[in-house]
C-alpha cells in the first residue's frame, strides 16, 4: 500500500510541475484569479475535484 501511495504522491508531483514549466505566466494568471475568488467558490471547487478524483478513482478500479 505505501509502494501505491508513493507511486500516487511521485505521479502528482509531475503532473502539478507540467503546467509551471510549459507556461509559467499562464499559472501565475491562474493562481491570481483563484486569489480572487471568495471562499465559498474555493470549497466549492475543492469539492468537486474531489468528487471528480472519487468517482474516477472508482471508475478505474
Amino acid at each position: 500500500m505505501w509502494h501505491d501511495l508513493m507511486v500516487a504522491f511521485a505521479l502528482m508531483m509531475v503532473m502539478e510541475g507540467v503546467g509551471p514549466f510549459l507556461s509559467p505566466h499562464a499559472v501565475r494568471e491562474a493562481l491570481l484569479g483563484m486569489a480572487r475568488l471568495n471562499d465559498r467558490a474555493l470549497r466549492v471547487c475543492g469539492l468537486l475535484c474531489m468528487i471528480v478524483g472519487v468517482v474516477t478513482l472508482y471508475w478505474i478500479r
